[in-house]
């Protein structure tokens, strides 16, 4: 199993976008759920959304519906967070993680103890 890679993070301005990319090098993670989570400073480890193997299925945290949209291309086996209209609120470190259990092909979890495999964390700071 490779690595989860994240990559995209930056500094923005309030009211802008970035788009996180998360690979997995050298491995291939089509069957897994797969989540974005942050840790704005001082504060724990928060969920942010998921989305199931097939694609078809997510879940989103309310602080960010409506803002972004977690996708996945299972052929580049590469994950996706498109994030807009940023918040000052939105800085943090943002990490991609993996839940390597079996599962339905629609199924979804925002548990941060569900998922076993994380990547390092990229950093987005969106200044006000």
């Amino acid at each position: 199993q490779g690595q989860l890679v994240e990559s995209g993070g930056g500094l923005v301005q309030a009211g802008g976008s970035l788009r996180l990319s998360c690979a997995t090098p050298g491995g291939t993670f089509s069957n897994y759920v797969l989540g974005w989570f942050r840790q704005p400073p001082g504060n724990d480890r928060e969920f942010i959304t998921a989305i199931s193997s097939s694609g078809t299925n997510t879940a989103v945290a309310d602080s960010v519906k409506g803002r972004f949209t977690i996708s996945r291309d299972n052929a580049k086996n590469t994950l996706y967070l498109q994030m807009n209209s940023l918040e000052s609120e939105d800085t943090a470190v943002y990490y991609c993680a993996a839940d390597r259990a079996s599962h339905s092909a629609d199924y979804v979890t925002s548990r941060l103890h569900d998922y076993d495999y994380w990547g390092q964390g990229t950093l987005v700071s969106v200044s006000s």
